[in-house]
């Protein structure tokens, strides 16, 4: 397919005085795994009921699966999938159940809803327990079943919901490879997180912070162009290392990491010398300062505390 799965241009969404979405742009293709990287709140679910035929833009335009955005909703709804946060499929009925419900909603019946069954359940490799109680499946396996109720009717473009969260890190490797699997079929998926190693493993990302996209690309190029360099240190206390490193004036950015601080600092300036006085004088022990590549943590945060983004 030579047109985009998704394009949408200055795509806005207002709720009275609130701009939970404000005028973006996004062009994403067949066969893409699209990260949408943002914290609680930043405008990601609103994008994606947009871009679902769910809620309507307050202004923009674009089209989804080749539908227009505007004028044609409910043929997007029929030419996506759409994988949410929380298992939204019945407890009370088998995974088997679960999908002839389903699958009948979407038009399917007979020999084909079955066959359809059988195909994805075996391409999320719960073929196995099928007659399980949806209820009692683990939530890597829940989300499993969600992904294969998702895709029965054949879907162009799959959305997914913070498709992982509360799931543990061998389901959420799991699960990925089956995105991976989906992709390479040439099914679009969108994906929203918070999650930054999860947004790595997508081929392209935006990242979004107060309804605006503050930057998009590739992981790789977007680490690659951040303003500035990374600093490692590792010192006790952190916090107050935190607090007292923030105050420099040559410090853009302060994330912690763990038991270590990353500090964004402008580009050549050696601020060794800054951060032992500082040091000193709130009486903090640093253990070891290094220069590190960055990471999506380390652009998240310089770019959504930069005021002018």
């Amino acid at each position: 397919m030579n047109d985009p799965a998704i394009e949408v241009r200055n795509l806005t969404k207002k709720f009275g005085t609130l701009t939970a979405v404000d005028n973006i742009s996004l062009t994403i293709q067949y066969g893409e795994v699209f990260g949408y990287l943002g914290a609680n709140g930043a405008g990601k679910s609103t994008t994606m009921r947009m871009l679902c035929g769910i809620l309507a833009p307050s202004a923009g335009e674009g089209r989804v699966a080749g539908c227009n955005l505007i004028r044609s909703p409910e043929a997007i709804k029929q030419a996506i999938g759409y994988v949410s946060q929380r298992f939204s499929l019945y407890e009370d009925l088998t995974v088997l159940e679960n999908l002839s419900f389903y699958g009948q909603i979407y038009g399917l019946s007979g020999q084909r809803l079955r066959e359809r069954i059988t195909e994805v359940l075996k391409t999320v490799r719960m073929d196995k327990w099928q007659n399980r109680m949806s209820g009692t499946l683990s939530g890597g396996m829940k989300q499993r079943v969600a992904v294969a109720n998702a895709i029965l009717h054949r879907p162009k473009i799959l959305f997914l919901d913070e498709p992982t969260a509360g799931i543990d890190p061998i389901s959420r490797r799991s699960l990925w490879e089956l995105f991976y699997q989906l992709a390479q079929s040439g099914i679009t998926l969108f994906v929203t997180t918070h999650y930054m190693e999860e947004a790595e493993r997508c081929q392209n990302i935006a990242i979004i912070s107060r309804g605006r996209v503050l930057t998009q690309g590739e992981p790789a190029r977007l680490k690659e162009d951040i303003d500035g360099d990374i600093l490692e240190i590792t010192c006790q206390p952190v916090m107050a290392g935190a607090r007292a490193f923030r105050e420099i004036p040559q410090v853009k950015a302060v994330t912690l990491y763990g038991t270590n601080l990353h500090l964004n600092v402008e580009k050549g300036a050696d601020i060794t010398s800054r951060l032992r006085e500082a040091a000193n004088r709130e009486h903090i022990q640093i253990e070891s300062i290094r220069n590190i590549d960055p990471s999506l943590e380390d652009l998240f945060a310089t770019i959504a505390d930069d005021p002018n983004a």
